[in-house]
């Protein structure tokens, strides 16, 4: 169901400002647009939820706010860590947004496409501080993983597969990290109010969630077209230098890896053979590389945004909240959808 703009202003009356103001939705769907209106009416920051723009360079590829858009409302948790590191995660993130969200003199507005980073502020969630060790896991057997599990959790050994080593290195995780059983865990967030299956309550009390969404069909051409003005503002050459400053190496010794770190963005897998092709190929064979990166690109952003708007429905919407005890809009937690191609910023929040 589509936000009114009425509904929307009602979410900002002065005697009801919430404890947060979050935006999140599908790539390309204007999210830093209207977070930067609201911030500047609202004398609000902006604190960016997007695990790639936490990484200093690759400003084009990772869709970084331009610094004059940034300019106009402050902007935290872009471009800061090393892109040589390849440990930052969500705990890293979750600290360091909470620290900002308890300054009590300007309004937070948590925007951007990593919604896990957005779950990690929103709820009381288990997190996964040490993701290294659960590869380390994932890496023996099935049946040994299953085993170990049904010693010290047989409750949760019993609801998963022999095969589903992702989710049974998640749950010996747990019991190692916390000396407890995930399934004790889990129990335990049911049983607090505003807690389920999918996590503990909520840590702030009023958050107002805007979850902006298009047709696929209008945001698929409009995707395309971002990607195109992506090329015009210098994408490939901005990631050669960045493979040649950074990855070059790794390609030679055969120990790249584009599963962790800045690496994980979308280019470089993409455009890796043509990035990697030999001194010795032809332009022609250059550009047919080139065109194969752009149009796999145009294809793996699209996917993005569909499992961006997965992640909403299945993490966000299905979560059991509180009851609420009055009609105001921001009494509980409320995720307004508006759908649209082209937000109309100063209509929904004059």
């Amino acid at each position: 169901m589509a936000a009114s703009a009425g509904s929307v202003r009602r979410a900002f009356r002065p005697a009801m400002v919430p404890s947060l103001v979050v935006i999140l939705g599908a790539t390309g769907t204007g999210k830093s647009k209207l977070a930067i209106e609201i911030g500047r009416r609202l004398q609000g920051e902006i604190i960016s939820a997007d695990s790639m723009q936490v990484y200093q360079g690759l400003d084009v590829i990772t869709n970084k706010v331009p610094a004059e858009e940034r300019a106009r409302c402050r902007h935290h948790m872009i471009g800061f860590v090393d892109p040589l590191v390849s440990s930052y995660s969500v705990v890293d993130f979750r600290n360091k947004a909470l620290a900002l969200i308890s300054f009590p003199w300007k309004l937070p507005l948590v925007v951007g496409g990593t919604n896990y980073y957005i779950e990690s502020l929103l709820w009381r969630v288990l997190l996964d501080a040490a993701p290294d060790r659960k590869l380390e896991l994932e890496k023996l057997g099935g049946a040994e993983l299953h085993d170990r599990l049904a010693e010290v959790d047989p409750e949760m050994a019993a609801m998963l597969h022999p095969n589903d080593k992702r989710k049974i290195a998640r749950s010996l995780q747990i019991h190692e990290e916390t000396g407890v059983s995930h399934s004790r865990w889990l129990e335990e967030q049911r049983g607090q109010e505003g807690g389920g299956g999918l996590g503990g309550p909520l840590r702030y009390p009023d958050p107002c969630i805007f979850w902006l969404h298009a047709d696929m069909d209008a945001l698929d051409k409009r995707l395309d077209a971002r990607v195109d003005e992506m090329l015009s503002a210098g994408l490939v050459e901005e990631l050669r230098d960045f493979h040649v400053r950074f990855n070059l190496q790794r390609v030679q010794d055969n120990s790249q890896n584009y599963q962790h770190g800045i690496f994980q963005s979308i280019g470089f897998k993409e455009f890796h053979d043509y990035l990697t092709a030999p001194e010795s190929s032809t332009q022609q064979e250059k550009d047919a590389l080139r065109d194969k990166g752009i149009e796999a690109l145009k294809i793996a952003t699209r996917r993005y945004a569909r499992k961006q708007n997965k992640w909403v429905r299945n993490r966000f919407l299905k979560r059991e909240y509180p009851s609420p005890t009055c009609p105001c809009p921001c009494a509980h937690t409320h995720t307004h959808t508006h759908t649209h191609t082209q937000p109309q910023l100063s209509g929904l929040i004059s």
